[in-house]
């Protein structure tokens, strides 16, 4: 999550990740009401970085300093959005969490040369779904470092310490370091056309289907069909994102290169409030859950709803009674409220950034 104001940044890049943006914000207000484009684009965005400032640019600590801020707010800044709290003993392991760890591993990866690097992630994309039947508790003393690297499961540290690490690192790594490579193919005009990224999108969604139809492999549920074909497509369409499956990632992926392709060109202009979200990403992601959850505070106090159960993470509390919630009026009615409110938020902080390019701590933001 970089905002490097350069001003050879590819707009339709800019374009994809807010519009990335403001659909995850849709899907945290339904969360209290009723992200593998973002680990792409990091890696990417890590690849276009190097490639603005030449080879010897320190590419590893770009990545190696940005990782460690993210894990900071991991447990930090994002732990208080969600709970209103500064119990630090349980860790919830979620976005910026993996997109941190993915940085991190990605400084050591980049030291290989560029195909080793987007083969070892190729490899834990395609091949981690083999390793499912897998259990933390199958492996003794090994266990909790696979919950974190591929299960998911929470790993209890005894006296209340607890570790959700339910955005598992392997397939992460993956996206992230093949992300980088693409981030090659970007640097070069010819693979910037459209009908290349269409036919690239179009591939990954092609994999996909023929993949998904055959039940063989790449997600650990198989589809099932049903009477209705609607349930049928739904469960031809559910697949496993925690951890991203490989189906998932394709499924994800595909139609993000074809935003992208359409994006690129004069067609990005037309989406300027997009580009500013997407220059501007860890400064909007830091604020909308924060809104978001204020306003779920906010809207339950009004209406004498249960205030204590939403300041203390809303839908991931017990304390929440099952029927207390809103349609989709009012979610998409706060969704708007939540954009209408950030944008020029996001957009003054951009002009603050040119601004004060001396700042030096603005840059991480």
């Amino acid at each position: 999550m970089n905002a490097d104001l350069s001003p050879k940044r590819l707009s339709s890049i800019d374009t994809l990740r807010g519009l990335v943006m403001v659909l995850m914000t849709l899907d945290h207000t339904r969360n209290f009401f009723s992200a593998p484009v973002f680990v792409f684009l990091a890696g990417t965005s890590a690849y276009l970085w190097q490639d603005r400032r030449g080879a010897d640019a320190p590419l590893s600590w770009f990545l190696l300093e940005r990782g460690l801020l993210l894990l900071i707010l991991t447990c930090t800044v994002e732990a208080w959005s969600w709970n209103f709290r500064a119990d630090l003993r349980h860790i919830d392991g979620g976005v910026l969490w993996a997109i941190a760890w993915s940085m991190i591993a990605l400084a050591g990866l980049v030291k290989l040369p560029l195909s080793g690097c987007v083969s070892l992630g190729a490899i834990m994309i395609i091949g981690h779904n083999a390793f499912d039947v897998l259990k933390p508790a199958d492996l003794g003393s090994f266990g909790p470092w696979w919950a974190v690297l591929h299960t998911g499961d929470d790993v209890s540290f005894g006296e209340g310490w607890l570790l959700n690490p339910y955005y598992p690192l392997i397939p992460w790594i993956g996206v992230m370091a093949v992300g980088f490579g693409f981030g090659k193919l970007l640097s070069n005009s010819v693979w910037r056309m459209q009908r290349r990224l269409l036919a690239l999108g179009l591939t990954l969604i092609g994999a996909f289907l023929l993949l998904r139809f055959s039940n063989v492999y790449g997600d650990p549920q198989p589809w099932q069909s049903y009477p209705h074909p609607v349930f049928t497509l739904l469960s031809f369409l559910n697949c496993h994102k925690y951890p991203p499956s490989l189906l998932y990632l394709l499924m994800t992926l595909g139609p993000a290169l074809l935003v992208l392709a359409l994006a690129e060109g004069g067609a990005a202009e037309r989406f300027g409030f997009l580009q500013v979200f997407g220059r501007t990403p860890l400064f909007f992601y830091l604020l909308h859950v924060y809104l978001i959850h204020g306003l779920a505070v906010l809207v339950a106090a009004i209406t004498n709803g249960p205030v204590a159960a939403i300041i203390g993470g809303g839908i991931w509390v017990p304390e929440l009674p099952n029927d207390y919630g809103y349609g989709l009026p009012v979610v998409y009615g706060v969704w708007l409220l939540v954009l209408l409110t950030l944008y020029p938020l996001c957009h003054g902080f951009e002009a603050l950034k040119a601004r004060k390019p001396h700042w030096r701590w603005l840059k991480y933001l």
